[in-house]
C-alpha cells in the first residue's frame, strides 16, 4: 500500500460534479456572478485562487453565501500562513500549485483536504505520502492525456485531477483515462470576471457536465 500517513478524503463535491471550477480574477467585482451562474448550472466545487485582489474577504463572502451549498476550496496556497488564513476564511479544501511540505501539513492537521500540484512520478508518490486528499496533475496541458494514463498505471489508487490548461474538448478524455475531476478556468467562466457578463457561461457549463459523464461511461 501507498502511504500509511493519515489523510482527509477530498470533497463529495470533487467526486459527484468532476469539476473544480477555478475563479482567478484581476478583480474581486464579478467574483460573486460568475460563482452564482457556475453553482445555477450545476457546478458544486469552487477553488478561489489567492492571486485574487481581496482574497481572503471573498472567499470569506462566498462562504458566507452560499453556506454548506457547495464546496468552496482556497488556491495558490503555498505557504502556511496562507493556509491559516483560507481556513479561519471558511475554506472547505485548500489546493496548493505544487508540493508545499508547510502547506500540506497545516492544512492536513486541520482536518481539511487539500489538494496538491505534482508533474513527476517522484512528486506524486511524495505529495500523497505527506497526506494529499488528491494530486493535482499540474501543468496538465504540458503532458496531455496520455501523461495523465501513464501515471496511473504505477498509481492507480491515487486520484489525480488534471488541471492547467484543460479546454473543454479534453475533458471526456481526461475523466475518461481515470481522472477523477478536472480543472477548469476559463473553459468554464470565459470573460465573465472580466466582464461581469456571466449568462453565457450557461452553454458552456453544461457541455463541460455533459463530457464529464461521456467520459466517466468510457471507463
Amino acid at each position: 500500500m501507498i502511504g500509511t500517513v493519515e489523510r482527509t478524503a477530498a470533497p463529495v463535491q470533487i467526486v459527484t460534479t468532476g469539476v473544480v471550477a477555478i475563479l482567478r480574477a484581476h478583480t474581486a467585482d464579478h467574483v460573486v456572478r460568475t460563482a452564482d451562474a457556475l453553482v445555477e448550472g450545476g457546478i458544486t466545487c469552487i477553488e478561489l485562487t489567492a492571486t485574487t485582489p481581496g482574497f481572503i474577504d471573498t472567499l470569506r463572502g462566498l462562504r458566507q453565501r452560499y453556506g454548506g451549498e457547495i464546496a468552496i476550496g482556497a488556491g495558490t496556497i503555498t505557504e502556511s500562513a496562507q493556509a491559516e488564513s483560507a481556513l479561519a476564511a471558511g475554506a472547505d479544501f485548500v489546493v496548493s500549485p505544487c508540493v508545499s511540505e508547510e502547506a500540506i501539513e497545516t492544512v492536513r492537521a486541520a482536518g481539511v483536504p487539500t489538494v496538491v500540484g505534482a508533474w513527476t512520478p517522484t512528486e506524486v508518490l511524495h505529495a500523497w505520502r505527506l497526506g494529499a486528499s488528491a494530486v493535482k496533475l499540474f501543468p496538465a496541458s504540458s503532458g496531455g492525456v496520455a501523461h495523465l494514463r501513464r501515471l496511473r498505471e504505477p498509481f492507480p489508487d491515487i486520484p489525480l485531477i488534471p488541471t492547467g490548461g484543460v479546454t473543454a474538448d479534453l475533458v471526456a478524455d481526461f475523466l475518461g483515462a481515470g481522472a477523477v475531476a478536472v480543472g477548469l478556468g476559463g473553459a468554464l467562466t470565459g470573460t465573465a470576471l472580466r466582464t461581469g457578463e456571466a449568462g453565457r457561461m450557461r452553454g458552456d457549463i453544461a457541455r463541460v457536465l455533459r463530457s464529464v459523464a461521456a467520459g466517466r461511461a468510457r471507463r
